[in-house]
């Protein structure tokens, strides 16, 4: 391969795999250090390559750091590969001695340090000087080494082995490191397929888990399916980055409000709070400072057109959109709407609103098993209970998040009872009804039978008088 096919090959995996040029180069290098201690390195040779993209040409080192020359008896047991052996006897020796005499000196006095030395990655001071006459400790010398030839065929296997593997944990590492900063965004998905009840969301560059806790339960996820989903968490594991995200998810409402509203996503215009159940209806809060912009009008648009591209987006969920308020009281009413509020009272100890509304209103404030008053308390923090005018009372509770209907107003039992009570009986006189019918069908059939029996008996005997 000529030198430009090797530019353009290097080129082309930057642009595919996404990762920086050097950090392909730095994997050729690390390939082509393996590939030449595969069949021309020597065991204490620490082998470096630097590569040239611009002309082809490598150079081979060994590169080791300089240290203090080693005392002549452990030179010698060093030589004599015998080093581990005089330490661990050193150890066990230690160990004899009378342990009252040890407890008295301190820890750094007991442990007696013993000098390590790697030829490979290390190398006298006396030694460097003999390379390098103005050596130094901790200085780094560079021993140029000469390729006696080309490459075997086992080396360029290693090579290659070494660029796979260092490219794939590269491309790892620049996925993570991407994503982890696109954290709480979002972004546009493609389902890729569904594995169970896991749906895998194709990003582009990987795929990420929708899990089935993040989804909305109506929605239908079909491979193909373009959805914006939102970055709940990206954790690197031994498979890779592991990217989670979320259409359930309260923050996902507000991201869809700050793309689609300019007066949100500049700042103008502030979301305070969000409840939410996933693929039915949410409750947002907003809020300006500016007494000439409206808070709630910006984010519906003109003519719905804002909140209808944001319900599009939802697949159909209800957003309704609540005026912010400091008092809490105008808050609480504001968070019950539609419903008309007559009076709330407050008991600011145990965070217990009580709202007061007409009978025709009652239902409207409760919502469909519960979800009104549900949304209104999670939107503003306080326990809320609705009474009408009458002293009907129902009280939002949070084990009826489960979609389970409220209570019954009082009186409504009796007329359930009494409207039983009266489909039995009806279908009591239906039985009777049929009872009559079968009983007179069954006296017909039996009343043929014997008039048939009777002319049969008659025509016999006549008979018998003619013969």
């Amino acid at each position: 391969m000529d030198q430009q096919s090797i530019a353009e090959a290097v080129k082309q995996i930057c642009e595919e795999k996404g990762v920086p040029l050097e950090a392909v180069i730095a994997t050729i290098e690390a390939a082509l250090a393996a590939a030449y201690r595969k069949d021309f390195g020597e065991k204490n040779q620490n082998i470096k390559v630097e590569f040239d993209l611009n002309t082809g040409k490598i150079k081979v080192f060994d590169v080791k750091t300089v240290v203090e020359d080693l005392p002549p008896e452990l030179l010698e047991m060093l030589n004599q590969e015998k080093t581990e052996e005089i330490a661990v006897k050193k150890k066990e020796e230690k160990s004899e001695k009378d342990a009252s005499a040890l407890a008295d000196k301190p820890a750094s006095e007991n442990e007696e340090e013993v000098r390590r030395f790697n030829p490979k990655i290390e190398l006298q001071l006396k030694d460097a000087l003999a390379i390098k006459k103005d050596a130094v400790v901790g200085e780094e010398i560079k021993t140029a080494l000469e390729m006696p030839g080309d490459f075997g065929r086992m080396a360029a296997q290693t090579a290659k082995q070494v660029i796979i593997q260092k490219l794939r944990e590269t491309e790892r590492e620049t996925i993570f490191q991407e994503f982890k900063q696109r954290e709480g965004e979002i972004l546009v998905g493609t389902v890729q397929r569904r594995e169970g009840n896991l749906v895998l969301i194709d990003l582009g560059r990987t795929t990420a888990l929708l899990p089935p806790e993040e989804q909305i339960r109506n929605e239908n996820y079909t491979p193909g399916g373009h959805f914006k989903v939102y970055i709940l968490s990206v954790n690197q594991t031994t498979k890779g980055p592991e990217i989670i995200v979320s259409r359930s998810h309260p923050e996902i409402v507000k991201k869809l409000f700050a793309l689609e509203i300019p007066e949100i996503a500049s700042g103008v215009v502030q979301v305070k709070a969000i409840s939410r159940e996933a693929g039915s209806r949410t409750k947002i809060a907003v809020a300006t400072d500016q007494e000439n912009i409206d808070p709630i009008g910006s984010c519906i648009g003109q003519r719905g057109a804002r909140i209808q591209t944001i319900i599009s987006e939802l697949k159909g969920e209800k957003v309704d959109i609540i005026k912010y308020s400091e008092d809490p009281t105008e808050f609480i009413a504001n968070a019950l709407s539609p419903a008309k509020i007559i009076n709330i009272k407050l008991d600011e100890q145990n965070k217990i609103a009580t709202a007061q509304v007409t009978e025709d209103q009652l239902s409207l404030a409760i919502g469909k098993a519960g979800q009104n008053v549900r949304l209104a308390a999670k939107l503003t923090g306080w326990k809320i209970d609705i009474i009408s005018t009458d002293g009907k009372k129902v009280e939002e509770d949070e084990a009826k998040a489960d979609g389970q209907a409220a209570e019954p107003v009082v009186g409504e039992d009796k007329k359930e009872d009494k409207k039983e009570e009266e489909l039995k009986q009806d279908e009591a006189k239906k039985n009777e009804g049929k009872d009559e019918e079968k009983n007179q069908v069954t006296e017909e059939k039996t009343a043929e039978k014997k008039t048939k029996k009777e002319k049969k008996t008659k025509t016999k005997k006549e008979k018998e008088v003619e013969s």
